[in-house]
């Protein structure tokens, strides 16, 4: 169980220890410390999301782009009293249940519920997050932003995207991906 001052099992302990003063210097206005928090969060979300999409390896990539542009999102809602940590793996845990959902994953690729350990819930919401989501969107590609509006926003399959847009399935998950890495270069940014 995870409570504000324990770093959680899924990763190392000294981890938060490492990863606690970079969040707070990146919060702060650090974007060297930003940057090489996310690059330290950007690996550790590949293992996690690795380990649990054993069988579509090939998604694992645009989770931790999806889940570092969350986490860009929603950075003013971290409270300093919780390990950085667990208030990463509960965006992450959150992503994941999305994408099994949007991908209507088998019986037999679902986590156990006795595998899933409590997560904390962030409630506040940050004014002006869906303006910078916008503003970072609008710099991409029509094409990738579209993708993206349609996959990551509005929750439509690749199939349905593609569909929608008339274009192809592959063309929609390359889209979506090259806009995702693209996002992440304009936050490091």
């Amino acid at each position: 169980m995870t409570n504000k001052t324990t770093q959680p099992s899924e990763w190392p302990a000294d981890f938060e220890l490492k990863l606690k003063p970079l969040w707070l210097s990146a919060l702060a206005g650090d974007n060297a410390a930003y940057e090489q928090a996310l690059g330290l969060l950007a690996q550790r979300l590949r293992g996690y999301f690795a380990r649990r999409l054993r069988a579509m390896p090939s998604e694992v990539e645009d989770l931790v782009q999806e889940t570092l542009m969350a986490i860009h999102v929603k950075r003013a809602t971290y409270d300093k009293t919780y390990a950085v940590t667990a208030w990463i793996l509960a965006i992450g845990k959150y992503k994941l249940i999305d994408f099994w959902r949007r991908h209507e994953r088998t019986a037999s690729l679902h986590v156990d519920i006795n595998d899933v350990d409590e997560i904390l819930v962030v409630h506040e919401t940050e004014v002006g997050t869906e303006h910078d989501l916008s503003v970072l969107l609008q710099r991409l590609p029509a094409a990738q932003r579209t993708a993206i509006e349609l996959t990551k926003l509005h929750g439509l399959t690749v199939k349905e995207a593609a569909k929608k847009t008339d274009t192809s399935v592959s063309a929609i998950k390359v889209n979506v991906h090259r806009g995702m890495k693209r996002l992440y270069e304009l936050i490091k940014s």
